[in-house]
């Protein structure tokens, strides 16, 4: 069981690597580390990968702090440097500025938005020109109903995206594998999972989101399959249009 769900998920993840052209010769990418189970799948898978690939290239983990009480940076700092011999890590006040009275309605976007752009600045600084995440199937799913019922627009996380006109990438290995998976992929590797100490970790939109797709998973093992097919087969002629205000907002 232990290498069949292995080779599931890099059979996955090679080809989301392969359909979205994620990794070139001679790069060296960057790989958001958050102490999650997602990250720490992707850190092994990533390693795993770079000793068998027939591309050569560099991974330099990196995880930065958001600055709450009881951190777990320092354990997890200790951890991977052990088993990957190298990781960056950064101390910021992000969580802490994010969650200040003046910012009480939305922390979650102002601390993602300032480690967002930390990332960004790292990956210039290091000479990396691909960072990767570790978003799986079900953030894809979920993002794209978040956006939908908090948003008002039909959008959700790419597999692969540019920005600063194409000088730098976002990419998400993870992308084709389900959570339940990382998870059990995890359990059966012994991987640690370091304690996220943020306030709103469990009052998030993505948490209602995931619980009411949850709910329809429930009824119809297909769903969540047709969800995700759903985003590369979009049917344009059946959907609104907004030209002249051709359709009023609800009221």
């Amino acid at each position: 069981m232990k290498t069949g769900l292995k080779k599931r998920i890099d059979r996955a993840v090679g080809k989301a690597i392969h359909d979205w052209n994620m990794i070139s010769e001679n790069e060296r990418i960057l790989v958001g580390v958050s102490g999650g189970m997602d990250s720490q799948a992707l850190l092994n898978i990533l390693f795993s990968l770079k000793k068998r690939a027939p591309v050569n290239f560099d991974i330099l983990p990196v995880h930065i702090d958001a600055g709450f009480e009881g951190s777990s940076a320092k354990a997890l700092e200790t951890y991977i440097k052990d088993t990957y011999g190298v990781l960056k890590i950064e101390y910021k006040d992000y969580g802490i500025r994010a969650h200040s009275d003046k910012n009480r309605e939305n922390p979650c976007f102002l601390c993602s938005r300032l480690r967002r752009k930390r990332l960004f600045e790292i990956a210039q600084e290091q000479g990396c020109k691909k960072i990767a995440l570790g978003h799986n199937k079900d953030d894809i799913i979920e993002t794209l109903f978040i956006n939908i019922c908090y948003a008002g627009r039909i959008g959700t996380m790419k597999p692969r995206q540019s920005f600063f006109n194409g000088t730098l990438d976002i990419i998400r290995p993870l992308s084709y594998v389900e959570k339940k998976n990382i998870t059990l992929f995890g359990q059966m590797f012994n991987l640690p999972e370091f304690k996220n100490n943020c306030p709103s970790a469990d009052k998030t939109k993505r948490g209602e989101i995931r619980k009411l797709l949850e709910t329809l998973y429930k009824h119809n093992k297909h769903i969540k399959g047709n969800i995700f097919r759903s985003m590369s087969n979009i049917a344009p002629d059946y959907l609104l249009e907004t030209k002249n205000d051709r359709y009023p907002k609800s009221t």
